[in-house]
């Protein structure tokens, strides 16, 4: 388990911003990964996709990474932010913006408000 922990925890340390998700950024397979990953997208986040689909040890290895039931799972600057509902939330609330900006992360300001406008 020690090597699949190292090569999850290189993936955190080596990308800004990194989604454990079901499928891809541009074919999610599920879901809750099509949300996190459709906000990410629609903000304009650069940022790295893990399909956990595609590789067992990562799936089952991720949820004890991060002592997190469920996927997907975001990271931002090597901390984990959350799960599918805790990242609409901070979507919703302004949080997430929050979050980007005291990290350094580019995003799209205006298609942030723009989910948010969409959801008032």
């Amino acid at each position: 388990m020690s090597d699949v922990r190292a090569r999850i925890r290189r993936q955190v340390d080596d990308h800004d911003v990194v989604l454990f998700m079901k499928g891809t950024k541009m074919m999610p397979q599920c879901g809750f990964s099509s949300r996190v990953a459709g906000v990410l997208n629609f903000i304009g986040v650069d940022f790295v996709d893990v399909n956990v689909l595609a590789d067992d040890e990562i799936r089952q290895g991720i949820k004890e990474f991060s002592d997190w039931p469920t996927i997907p799972q975001l990271y931002v600057k090597g901390e984990f932010v959350g799960g599918c509902d805790i990242v609409t939330e901070m979507t919703l609330s302004g949080e997430l913006d929050q979050l980007f900006v005291a990290k350094g992360i580019a995003f799209d300001k205006t298609a942030a408000d723009k989910i948010r406008e969409a959801n008032a």
